[in-house]
């Protein structure tokens, strides 16, 4: 259990590093630069899968409490 539970951890951690990067990554990009506008959609929603995933990661390791 503890092994799951660090693995986890660590998991968390490592989705949260890669979406600080997409949000530097998306920020960095000028938006008047005729960028690709695909491409920023896309990362957009790697973005907001990574924060999806971070947020069921982060129920699973702090379940809430009874009321």
């Amino acid at each position: 259990m503890d092994e799951n539970l660090h693995s986890l951890q660590r998991r968390l951690i490592e989705l949260r590093m890669a979406h600080a990067d997409l949000d530097d990554r998306i920020d960095s990009e000028p938006a008047d630069a005729g960028n690709d506008e695909l491409e920023l959609r896309r990362l957009k929603k790697r973005r907001l899968l990574l924060r999806d995933e971070i947020a069921r990661l982060e129920i699973e390791l702090e379940p809430p409490e009874p009321a």
